[in-house]
């Protein structure tokens, strides 16, 4: 058989050639160390335990499993998952900030220091904040302060624009004062008016904090024209699929009687809610919940929101 004056053996041979050679260059490189099984990387697995939040109601959305007797059982977990890297997004004021400070006192407390890094407001502002979470938590500042490490990227523009700058920053904070925790509030503005970057630079702190065995929230902000119920934060998909779990925070104002009857709250309140989007090291609860902010201006975790209201 001819196709085009050739030979359908010819051709044959022809593409044989041409896949040869781009399978070739594909392969020029093998990288051993990149193949293994999930037994010998499991070895080197962190053990999955609960980080306390300092959010009441939050640690116990997250759960593991265990067996008891050939039947799986959902066991919460008490926290965040140790060493993960977890973003909290949102529009503003829905509590991002109020849970990652929440969480460096609560940790500062028990006696694990936290490098914070502040690239919104100066370290004087988020100390005084920092203090008064830790007022409102019914814990002592002098037993605190000196647990949460502050690296000021916010006033210094070498930390904000250089990024290897910044990491190698916090890696020397990490080291010097043997720092278990890390919060970035926020990575957002790391790569302000830059989002073409966003996703490598979420990749490299991401990959950072992994290197270093920190615990971290990460905050980002959250383009108000994005739905509430969606995980997109500025720069698109960037940080929600590169870290390893993502706290989606909302906010509705409350506007009319039916709002009012499906939500059980009067026109003009805001209702805040909370829902973990996701968590690859772990299970989590996948209900939408409310989000209190308290007269204390603390954060914590309210009833699901289907069991609020009565619209019909």
């Amino acid at each position: 058989m001819v196709i085009d004056g050739y030979s359908v053996p010819i051709i044959d041979k022809i593409l044989n050639r041409v896949y040869s050679g781009i399978i070739g260059t594909l392969m020029d490189k093998i990288v051993e160390d990149a193949v293994e099984t999930a037994g010998s990387a499991g070895e080197r697995s962190p053990k999955l335990f609960g980080v306390v939040s300092g959010v009441k109601g939050l640690d116990d959305m997250f759960f593991t499993v265990k067996l008891e007797n050939g039947t799986a059982k959902k066991v919460p977990l008490g926290g965040y998952p140790f060493r993960s890297v977890i973003n909290i997004t949102g529009v503003p004021d829905t509590g991002k900030s109020l849970m990652a400070e929440q969480f460096a006192v609560k940790q500062a407390s028990l006696g694990y220091k936290v490098c914070f890094v502040t690239v919104e407001s100066p370290s004087a502002f988020v100390a005084q904040g920092l203090r008064q979470r830790c007022l409102a938590m019914g814990l002592e500042w002098e037993q605190v302060k000196d647990n949460i490490i502050m690296v000021d990227a916010a006033t210094n523009s070498l930390l904000r624009d250089d990024l290897k700058t910044l990491l190698s920053t916090v890696g020397y904070a990490i080291e010097k004062y043997e720092t278990k925790n890390l919060v970035i509030d926020s990575v957002t503005g790391l790569y302000e008016a830059r989002e073409v970057l966003a996703r490598i630079v979420v990749r490299e702190i991401f990959n950072f904090a992994k290197r270093y065995g920190q615990t971290t929230i990460m905050i980002s902000q959250k383009r108000s024209g994005h739905q509430p119920e969606s995980a997109e934060a500025a720069g698109g998909y960037a940080v929600s699929h590169i870290v390893d779990g993502t706290i989606v925070l909302g906010k509705k104002l409350i506007q009319s009687r039916w709002d009012q009857k499906l939500y059980g709250m009067p026109v003009g309140e805001i209702l805040r809610t909370i829902r973990i989007d996701g968590c690859r090291l772990c299970g989590h609860d996948t209900s939408t919940h409310i989000l209190r902010i308290l007269e204390t201006g603390l954060v914590e975790v309210g009833p699901r929101l289907s069991e609020v209201g009565g619209g019909e």
